[in-house]
């Protein structure tokens, strides 16, 4: 999936929430969108999904603007995971999963055996397959945002966006969901996530969008962009990053401090 986006300018009222974003992401690429809270990162996605309209500015998947393609041709370019969902009807887990198909089937054809063993298959992967038969209102929200994961999997889009996918998780389900995610670039899907951890761009982004006053303030790898001045800037507050390693690997890590309280 190649997503490529030209001088994106977005504003609520008069207020500019993003200014001049110009990026470009490939197949593959796993993309860690970072920022302070407010700065525009789930406004982002809304935009570069076609939920919102762009004030200025070209958005394009596969050459294509959002805006000029059907929603089945939508639902296969990208898979969109909300922060949180809180469905209105207390569907089972596999029922909310098997709707990640409503685009693939035919006009008034409902989902069969095969769409099931699909489903059933993407919960398995997660390690919530026990949950299949149960109320989707009736699981924790963390479970809930696996099986909006399994949901987003099985509908089988080339680029998968996910504002904070760890937000809610415990973990152990955190690990699990970003493990996931690695293997999912490597089997050539687009990732962008949402993070508000530059742990988790450290080690499972290929690619960081580091956005700040509605800016991008760095667009590079995670070693070249999560400098300690970098994520100083960002967050306001002092940043160490330091080297560890783990069973013979290499790994960065960021660590937040006090003024004066890290040696």
């Amino acid at each position: 999936m190649r997503l490529e986006i030209k001088n994106l300018r977005f504003s609520y009222g008069g207020q500019d929430v993003l200014r001049d974003i110009s990026f470009l992401a490939g197949t593959g690429e796993i993309i860690a969108v970072l920022g302070p809270n407010g700065v525009g990162k789930s406004t982002f996605f809304q935009c570069l999904l076609g939920y919102l309209k762009p004030k200025s500015g070209e958005i394009l998947l596969e050459g294509k603007r959002p805006d000029q393609m059907s929603r089945a041709e939508l639902a296969r370019a990208a898979a969109y995971i909300p922060q949180s969902a809180s469905p209105v009807f207390n569907y089972t887990v596999l029922e909310m999963v098997t709707m990640g198909m409503a685009s693939q089937l035919k006009l008034l054809r409902s989902p069969g055996p095969d769409q099931e063993a699909r489903a059933m298959d993407a919960l398995r992967s997660l390690g919530i397959a026990h949950l299949a038969r149960r109320g989707c209102n009736q699981v924790s929200g963390g479970e809930r945002q696996l099986m909006m994961l399994a949901r987003a999997l099985v509908q089988d889009a080339k680029m998968l966006v996910m504002d904070e996918p760890t937000a809610n998780l415990d973990y152990g389900n955190s690990f699990r969901v970003m493990e996931r995610i690695r293997a999912l670039g490597s089997a050539g899907y687009t990732v962008l996530f949402s993070t508000h951890e530059p742990n988790q761009a450290f080690r499972y982004a290929s690619r960081v969008l580091a956005l700040k006053g509605g800016c991008v303030l760095a667009d590079g790898s995670p070693g070249d962009t999560l400098t300690e001045e970098a994520l100083s800037a960002l967050y306001g507050i002092p940043v160490a990053v330091r080297g560890v390693t783990l069973k013979g690997a290499p790994f960065r890590v960021s660590i937040p401090y006090e003024r004066g309280g890290l040696s």
